[in-house]
């Protein structure tokens, strides 16, 4: 018999940095999301309307969570090296400074300052694709196939649409002339092209993660991104071109990809683990889940709706019939769980410190849900029905549920920053 030959062991893939950027990245989007619900207490000329908070919470808080995230989650599913730290942290930087460049030009009306604000965000979108291809380079893993595709193709959309964006901001006249047209075609890019798109891709493996379930391989979810990815282009271009068709036909098929993500949720919902233990902790971050779906099928069936009696008419609906069930009960149920989940699993901290994180976390978890949930649904009434009292009501219930998760997310981010500090002080004595 032959000599044995015996191959070494693969060195472990230390992730430190990556989940401490995935991390930080968090917390600058909650931040983002703080912002955005106090500038609803501005002026309404000091914020122009509905765009500051709506720029805070989309092109601040959300992409800057997908700047930290995306890269933290291909690269695990590739079994790969993260990208390099530097390039990490350079996308979440540049993404974010980018989205704070635009508010600081708008606000203090400099034309050059919030254009250069728009190319530090697309240069942060280009970094973020970067940073997402580079550990997967070679990989025959599940992240070159389905999420690393729709995840490209959001970076793709919001690469355009923060572009066309940055032009009107530089005053290009094409653009700006155009802006009536090119304005509806550049939310359904941002919103549901790249926002809504890699939301939808995430849950199709971060759900299941949740609820302690199998990531099944079920036609709903190629349903869900299809939908989102294909619509909201189509969507965008009839806009742009004045092609009723071309908006009926995306509305429709971005309702038919929130019907489909419900449905893979609940196919997922059926085999789901039996928690024993944090149980309030679990229950807000499947909960809030759970919620954000049902109120991005609610946003949805809105524009289709609207796209639908209207064609390419840019009046057949309002982004300010999104406010609440898009954006804060979509975009911003979904931030605050998947924090809530996160936290604890990324961040840093050992598992004495990950178990008090999810007991601060879960805290009051129910009736924040709860504050949450019944104040979109009033603020969504109240747009539909032109009733402030209603909306003012749904507001306060809203800023109540969020600013109690906030506080709780802040105290279980302390204990992780503590626990880092005495690390750090052990190993220097």
């Amino acid at each position: 018999m032959g000599p044995i030959s015996l191959q070494a062991r693969p060195r472990p893939v230390d992730r430190t940095s990556d989940r401490v950027i995935a991390a930080a990245s968090i917390a600058v989007a909650v931040a983002f999301l703080a912002a955005a619900v106090l500038a609803f207490l501005l002026p309404d000329a000091a914020r122009h309307g509905l765009w500051l908070p709506l720029h805070l919470a989309l092109a601040g808080a959300a992409a800057t969570a997908v700047a930290g995230v995306m890269p933290f989650f291909v690269a695990a599913f590739a079994a790969a090296p993260p990208a390099d730290p530097r390039l990490r942290a350079a996308a979440v930087a540049a993404t974010a400074l980018g989205a704070l460049g635009v508010v600081a030009g708008v606000e203090l009306g400099s034309a050059l300052l919030a254009a250069l604000g728009g190319g530090l965000f697309v240069a942060g979108i280009v970094l973020i694709g970067l940073a997402t291809l580079r550990p997967v380079r070679g990989s025959l893993g599940p992240a070159r196939g389905l999420v690393t595709r729709s995840y490209l193709a959001g970076l793709v959309a919001v690469a355009v649409g923060a572009c066309l964006a940055t032009l009107l901001l530089a005053g290009w006249p094409p653009v700006a002339d155009s802006w009536g047209r090119l304005k509806p075609a550049h939310a359904w890019l941002n919103l549901f092209g790249f926002v809504s798109l890699v939301i939808a891709t995430t849950l199709l493996h971060f759900f299941p993660t949740v609820v302690g379930a199998r990531i099944p391989n079920h036609p709903s979810g190629r349903i869900a991104v299809a939908g989102l990815a294909f619509g909201s282009w189509l969507a965008a271009l009839g806009y742009a071109g004045g092609i009723d068709s071309a908006v009926r036909v995306g509305a429709v098929l971005g309702l038919a990809a929130g019907v489909a993500l419900g449905w893979y949720e609940a196919r997922v919902w059926q085999t789901r683990g039996r928690w024993t233990t944090d149980l309030a902790w679990h229950a807000f971050a499947i909960g809030g889940l759970v919620s954000a779906t049902a109120w991005f099928v609610v946003g949805l069936g809105i524009v289709a709706a609207g796209a639908i009696a209207s064609g390419a008419d840019p009046a057949g609906w309002s982004i300010g019939d999104l406010i609440a069930p898009i954006v804060a009960g979509w975009v911003g149920l979904a931030l605050l769980a998947s924090a809530t989940h996160l936290l604890p699993a990324v961040g840093p901290g050992d598992p004495p410190a990950h178990a008090r994180q999810r007991i601060v976390l879960g805290q009051l978890a129910l009736p924040r849900l709860l504050a949450l949930d019944l104040g979109i649904a009033l603020v969504t009434l109240g747009q539909l029905a032109a009733s402030a009292l209603l909306a003012t009501a749904g507001l306060l219930l809203l800023a109540l549920g969020f600013a109690a998760t906030a506080v709780l997310l802040a105290s279980a981010a302390t204990i992780g920053l503590r626990w880092s500090r005495s690390r750090g002080s052990v190993g220097a004595s």
